[in-house]
């Protein structure tokens, strides 16, 4: 027992000490007996508790918290069922390099393997989909603990964490003296790396003497926040730019150096092809995709992605904005003979672009009823503004989006990453609006997609967190519909994918939102400013044609 004349603190209090040491302003939550200490450690601390109808939903808005501040994120959920709904969560920000801790609770270690109240191996379960999982074994310990799996977390690529804190443990009182709190910025160093200088100069000359360059700058130059280094660097060297990922909108809108629709093409005829921050995976057709004949140059937080999936001609690893600093650095002087012989090259992507917008025009600017996706996500890119985060939560609707929709700003796209995982949509928007309340946001759902975390809705509404949320419902899972048909005939299309005809304008309607339902494509443009300006958080339902199948959905492999 300590001493009653000595300062004591609890485990939920060194918790929230740790918590405030990184940053975290907020915590997203489900309560539950065992994690209630470290509520009362945040109050304490000043730290925000958001409590929200779901687990899925905490350890999502913790994910794209950290995606939209830069900050790691932070998710707290009570043991057993509480930890295994947030796994999707953790997962996917594992899949998307995205830095978060999730707290979970766990029985009293005076329990152990006695079969305590909602106890499950939770560290196993964790750790194939962590960068760090852990169990807290002493109150002491607490705070360093949570330094220590917040360290792990900017390990190589950023990803989650994991700790588990034993119901005792967590509120059990020890000695301040013997705790052990890191201070704030004391205990991390820089993973800030330029790369290699050798293969910097490398990279510096390949480009120079390049013919056709082109270069994908993916979601590590947002989350390096390499933003105007890839800008100088594109501009500089007069090389094209394709984006993927939150990488969108690194170029804005109309930059003579921004590319969309020709990345197929130009990975074809391309001499050196430079890949920042993007792994050789399903989206890149593992690498082979790119033209066998061409110089590829891969640039990575993390060793073990570089050259994965397909050979390489240069593997940087390293920050994406330091690295592509240097490399234009390294270039200084030697511009002229490489940028000014690249017109014709740019020229040429420039007319495959408006070859692709104007096959799919008659679609962009379709009045049929029901309602061409095309059509949908054309109003919306147009309705978006500088200042509009856009968010896609969805199978095909969203595949349709991702052809059409461009952010105007660097940091204004999010969705899914890799795991592809559905119901990001709602605490994505809970994220972004708490972390930016200046900025309007904007998410489309797939009707399936909604369903899975929209009860969360009410959530927005109770925070007075008002965005404009759109559902391109079509009463179907279509992208599966799509490959069912292909692989089992159109006799067998409907079986497990069929929705009912939810009219999600009213759904917000019950929860105090503004909800409206469109069926005239002429409408959706007036419907998107009335849900601006209601000031709420809203839905708008539009019914999109069930049998329009964006192109990434046909070309899926799976279903080849």
């Amino acid at each position: 027992m300590p001493d009653d004349t000595q300062d004591v603190i609890s485990g939920g209090h060194l918790v929230a000490k740790a918590l405030k040491a990184e940053g975290v302003d907020r915590i997203y939550t489900l309560c539950g007996g065992h994690i209630i200490d470290i509520y009362d450690g945040c109050v304490d601390e000043g730290i925000e508790v958001v409590d929200v109808r779901h687990e899925q939903v905490a350890a999502h808005a913790a994910d794209g918290y950290a995606r939209i501040t830069g900050k790691p994120g932070c998710a707290v959920v009570t043991a057993g069922p509480g930890t295994t709904d947030a796994v999707t969560g953790v997962a996917n920000a594992f899949r998307a390099e995205s830095p978060m801790l999730l707290i979970g609770g766990q029985g009293a270690l005076t329990q152990h393997k006695m079969g305590s109240l909602q106890d499950l191996p939770h560290v196993d379960m964790m750790t194939p989909i962590t960068k760090f999982a852990a169990a807290v074994p002493d109150t002491a310990r607490a705070a360093d603990m949570v330094s220590m799996a917040f360290r792990e977390c900017y390990h190589g690529a950023p990803g989650p964490s994991f700790l588990e804190i034993p119901r005792d443990v967590l509120d059990a009182k020890v000695p301040a003296a013997k705790a052990r709190v890191p201070k704030q910025g004391a205990y991390r160093a820089s993973t800030r790396s330029a790369g290699d200088p050798e293969a910097i100069e490398k990279l510096a000359d390949l480009l120079v003497h390049a013919e056709k360059p082109a270069i994908l700058l993916g979601s590590q130059v947002w989350t390096t926040r390499g933003t105007e280094a890839a800008i100088e660097l594109v501009r500089t060297l007069n090389i094209p730019a394709y984006m993927n990922g939150a990488g969108r909108g690194t170029l804005a809108p109309g930059d003579p150096h921004h590319f969309q629709l020709s990345r197929r093409y130009a990975f074809s005829g391309a001499d050196v092809i430079v890949i920042v921050g993007t792994p050789f995976d399903f989206r890149m057709g593992y690498g082979k995709r790119l033209s066998p004949d061409a110089t590829v140059v891969q640039i990575d937080l993390d060793y073990r992605t570089v050259g994965k999936n397909r050979d390489i001609d240069l593997g940087i690893v390293g920050d994406a904005g330091l690295v592509l600093k240097s490399v234009t650095e390294a270039a200084s002087g030697r511009v002229n003979g490489g940028a000014s012989k690249r017109k014709e090259w740019l020229d040429e992507l420039r007319a495959a672009e408006q070859t692709a917008i104007e096959k799919r025009l008659p679609s962009l600017k379709s009045d049929a009823s029901p309602i061409h996706p095309y059509r949908l996500v054309s109003e919306i890119n147009d309705f978006l503004t500088e200042d509009s985060i856009y968010i896609g939560d969805g199978g095909d609707i969203v595949t349709f989006s991702g052809q059409v929709v461009q952010p105007k700003s660097p940091g204004h796209w999010m969705d899914p990453g890799p795991l592809g995982t559905l119901g990001v949509g709602v605490p994505f928007v809970l994220a972004a609006k708490q972390a930016r309340p200046d900025k309007e946001v904007v998410a489309l759902f797939g009707d399936g997609a909604f369903s899975l975390t929209g009860w969360d809705f009410e959530t927005l509404v109770r925070y007075n967190l008002p965005f404009v949320g759109i559902v391109g419902n079509n009463s179907s899972m279509n992208q599966i519909r799509y490959g069912q048909a292909q692989k089992y005939g159109m006799e067998r299309e409907r079986v497990g994918n069929t929705l009912g005809d939810v009219h999600y304008d009213k759904f917000a309607q019950m929860l105090g939102g503004y909800g409206e339902e469109v069926r005239d494509p002429a409408d959706i443009g007036p419907a998107l400013r009335r849900a601006r300006e209601s000031g709420k958080p809203s839905l708008i339902n539009v019914w999109v044609d069930p049998d329009a199948y964006a192109p990434g959905t046909m070309n899926q492999t799976m279903y080849k």
